[in-house]
């Protein structure tokens, strides 16, 4: 077969040049149709902000409502965390209600403003900053010429003794959180907060507290309890009730709304490490050499995250001490897979992971204007009886991806045996993959927002291959 061998030449040649990382082709051209309508499903605007995580804390007066937020705050430090305090919207005082401060019951639903609440966690949650109001306790009202700006952050805590009280702000959350603590240990804190920080004495405290917390408390803020998804007893002190609604929050923050619909795509759990390196990457400004070297850093997460997806065997082994350890051991038939040119990016970062693993190359290329597609493969022999780590950084259209996948079934491999590694996905390509095999599993480090009219990845980060190969100028 010497012509062919000659033409596979010439294409694997071709396709060194600069090319489409994304490999865009028309639905009528290609060999493999396409899902039909892959982008069908109702999609984000471009330029629409991600959906912040609210979460509501309510409780009586001193239950250590801060406490519980600080500490959640404190945790999930990977993440941009807001704090709104109900407190700040306290309606100012008139002077004739500032002469009878001692009547005026702060703890009743109409002593706050709660419309310019509600804007504010509407505009934070659409993306926007908010200049939060500044409270005066001392005077009973606000700073005039003084505000506290809030920027739209990943999580939005919003605490308060009244905030679950209207439904209207209780809509806004995705979480509600009652912390609950004992009458008796609440009002000792009561004392010890307004004579310490707000200048009160002890009997006007006391006073207030019979006439009206007291009340408020058994009128209001108890019968919200009902509507709490968690209960905090000891507030602050609940150690592992507060682990566990970290637990759930990062839950939340990592799972993109695709996720749900595909339980085998899986986004590798953002930090800012990973923010970081996908600024860098993405920027059109960086250098060839730090573009390769923060994309090998974060390829080699996604590799790493997409080998915990392999199955293992119990192992038990003697440690230098001459203890006994039980442990996993990995799984032995496995190679990888490149689409060829993008995919050979991916490839070190295997290696380094995998010792003397074999990895197989697939090229899909388009000849000419008649729509053909030459596919040249140069897989393991035995890959029928391995686990396929499929590589390609960007996956666009999911066309290509499509094909490649359809060549390795053909070769033998199960489809559950592969699991397809990219740094960035767009939509459009995870339901064109999914739809037609439902039992792969996708890893990605994120999912963009969209393809444009011209089927590139928005924001994207540009031709992967030719940035990273230094064949774009």
């Amino acid at each position: 077969m010497p012509e062919e061998r000659t033409s596979i030449d010439y294409v694997m040649e071709k396709a060194s040049g600069p090319h489409f990382s994304g490999l865009r082709i028309d639905a009528t051209a290609s060999s493999v149709p396409p899902s039909p309508n892959p982008s069908a499903a109702v999609l984000p605007d471009v330029n629409a902000p991600k959906q912040p995580f609210v979460i509501g804390v309510s409780g009586g007066t001193a239950s250590g409502k801060t406490t519980v937020c600080d500490m959640i705050i404190q945790q999930l430090h990977d993440h941009r965390v807001v704090l709104v305090n109900q407190d700040s919207f306290y309606r100012g005082l008139t002077p004739e209600e500032s002469d009878r401060v001692h009547e005026y019951n702060f703890d009743h639903p109409d002593a706050f403003d709660t419309e310019q609440l509600l804007h504010c966690v509407k505009a934070l949650k659409s993306g926007q900053p908010y200049q939060v109001p500044i409270y005066d306790f001392k005077k009973h009202r606000r700073c005039s010429d003084s505000f506290r700006q809030v920027n739209a952050s990943d999580v939005i805590i919003l605490e308060g003794i009244m905030v679950f009280h209207d439904q209207r702000v209780r809509s806004l959350m995705n979480m509600k959180i009652f912390v609950d603590t004992d009458a008796d240990v609440r009002l000792a804190r009561r004392i010890r907060r307004d004579t310490v920080e707000r200048g009160r004495d002890v009997n006007s405290v006391l006073e207030q507290y019979a006439k009206f917390v007291k009340p408020a408390f058994d009128d209001f803020i108890l019968p919200s309890k009902k509507y709490a998804d968690v209960i905090i007893p000891r507030g602050g002190d609940n150690h592992v009730a507060i682990d566990l609604i970290v637990q759930h929050i990062h839950t939340k923050l990592g799972q993109h709304d695709l996720c749900k619909v595909y339980p085998n795509v899986y986004v590798i759990q953002s930090t800012f490490q990973i923010r970081g390196m996908h600024t860098l990457i993405r920027d059109r400004e960086i250098s060839k050499h730090d573009f390769v070297f923060y994309s090998d850093r974060l390829i080699r997460l996604v590799v790493e995250h997409g080998l915990g997806h392999l199955p293992f065997t119990e192992k038990q082994i003697v440690t230098p001490t001459g203890s006994l350890y039980t442990g996993v051991d990995f799984c032995k038939k496995l190679c990888g897979v490149s689409i060829v040119r993008s995919g050979e990016s991916m490839e070190n970062a295997l290696r380094a992971c995998c010792k003397g693993i074999k990895i197989g190359k697939i090229l899909i290329h388009r000849e000419g204007d008649d729509g053909k597609q030459l596919i040249y493969e140069k897989l393991p022999k035995d890959i029928s009886e391995r686990h396929v780590l499929l590589l390609d950084p960007v996956l666009a259209t999911g066309n290509s991806a499509n094909q490649a996948i359809e060549l390795l079934i053909q070769k033998g491999v199960p489809e559950s045996h592969i699991i397809f590694l990219n740094l960035i996905s767009a939509p459009e390509g995870i339901h064109c993959v999914c739809k037609r095999f439902p039992s792969l599993k996708i890893v990605t480090s994120e999912i963009d927002v969209s393809l444009n009219e011209e089927f590139r990845v928005i924001p994207g980060m540009g031709e992967f291959g030719d940035r990273y190969f230094g064949t774009d100028d």
